[in-house]
């Protein structure tokens, strides 16, 4: 995003990377390659396959003719970024201006590079002479925090010239050439989005347990794997509901932000309604600009744009939604109160980052630091960091039984999962 972020919820930690213009990075600096991008054999369309990984899109890229990377698909940035810097060093590849970027914490400087006439090819599509970010330092942290191996982020430069449909069941992205689309069927919700700096902004009404309707500004950012959240100080009557957990919203880029965790009673999308949806709260540091991130009041991100085949028409405004048979399914969160991280040399353990206060796994004694080593007798090894967090999201009253490395102790919880919000 220019405010470039990525948001991500695993294990209800949200991962909010930013990257600030005023410290010297211009949209003006990374445009214009020059050669543009392509559709193989000048097709109408072209159908890119991707990996459906912990709510992230993931699409596979040959980095400059040569090397097999995982690019996070992200609507919601507008420049494509390259995560992992040794990847650019050890091809050799040159660094044409270097800028300064603001970390999560507003007080963090951080380094991010600019190169040039890299090529990128994705499936039959490709990007040539492309200008890219390099961050300086993995920053991300995909595989500890996410549990997932990717190396950056396509960003809205490569695709914002196509209509661009995304099938979350078939797990496709098909890009149109804008002449050859027709608009689609009655089964298609229409809804006008506002396209600012390359990213798709949408007005809409979200209704509270207490009977308040609000008109709210929400980015639709496939980058985001959370379902929704709201910024509570960019709207007078933007309250928080009654029952709502306090947590850690964001981990990475200087620092982490806290938050709140609940649910909104409704989210309108035109004729559709969702219910009681997971809903993160999180106040925007004053220092923001509400011009650099367009006035919005939050996000939806794939959690609910998975209910859906999604197209985004970036010439007309407009984004069209055909929801799915899941649309109308209950969203769940965490009933433990953990909050985990990879960690170990080749990311083998899972590490307790954080604990819910009151929460089951906290009553039962686990802390902060403890090293799960078997969940539920199955060794930790067992598990991917999205296949234990779904241990947790099980049935009410379903029981748990952890053992953990603290310290030199081998040591062996239980507890029972219940509503946390």
């Amino acid at each position: 995003m220019t405010y470039t972020g990525l948001y991500h919820m695993k294990n209800q930690i949200l991962f909010l990377f930013i990257f600030f213009l005023p410290l010297g990075l211009s949209s003006q600096v990374i445009k214009k390659p020059k050669v543009d991008f392509k559709l193989s054999q000048n097709s109408k369309k072209i159908e890119l396959p991707f990996e459906y990984e912990n709510n992230f899109i993931i699409v596979k890229v040959l980095f400059n003719n040569f090397l097999p990377l995982r690019f996070i698909f992200d609507t919601g940035a507008e420049h494509t970024i390259l995560t992992k810097r040794e990847i650019s060093d050890l091809m050799a590849i040159n660094y044409t201006r270097k800028f300064s970027i603001m970390g999560a914490d507003l007080t963090t400087v951080l380094i991010a590079y600019l190169t040039q006439n890299i090529d990128l090819t994705i499936g039959r599509f490709k990007a040539l002479n492309k200008n890219i970010l390099v961050l300086d330092d993995d920053y991300f942290k995909f595989d500890q925090f996410a549990g997932i191996d990717v190396q950056g982020i396509i960003g809205a430069d490569l695709f914002r010239r196509y209509i661009v449909k995304i099938n979350f069941k078939r797990k496709v992205i098909t890009l149109y050439q804008p002449k050859h689309f027709e608009a689609p069927s009655k089964k298609y919700i229409e809804l006008p989005v506002e396209i600012k700096r390359h990213k798709p902004y949408v007005t809409t009404n979200v209704q509270f347990a207490d009977q308040t309707e609000l008109e709210v500004k929400l980015l639709l950012d496939t980058g985001a794997s959370l379902p929704l959240m709201l910024h509570t100080n960019t709207h007078p009557n933007l309250d928080l509901p009654e029952k709502i957990i306090r947590s850690k919203l964001a981990a990475g880029l200087g620092g982490d932000l806290e938050g709140f965790i609940g649910r909104t009673q409704k989210l309108f999308l035109k004729d559709v309604v969702l219910q009681e949806t997971t809903t993160y709260f999180q106040d925007l540091p004053d220092a923001i600009d509400s011009i650099q991130i367009n006035s919005r009041n939050g996000i939806i991100g794939n959690e609910i744009l998975s209910r859906f085949v999604v197209i985004f028409d970036y010439i007309n405004e407009k984004v069209y939604l055909k929801p799915a048979k899941k649309f109308k399914k209950k969203f769940k969160f965490d009933r433990s109160g953990l909050l985990l991280a990879r960690s170990g040399k080749r990311m083998e353990h899972f590490v307790v980052y954080s604990v819910i206060k009151d929460s089951p796994a906290e009553k039962a004694g686990i802390q902060v630091g403890d090293v799960i080593i078997r969940c539920n007798g199955w060794p930790s090894s067992f598990y991917t960091l999205e296949g234990i967090s779904r241990k947790f999201k099980k049935r009410v009253g379903k029981k748990i039984k952890l053992k953990v490395q603290r310290d030199n102790q081998k040591l062996e919880f239980k507890f029972k999962l219940r509503n946390i919000i």
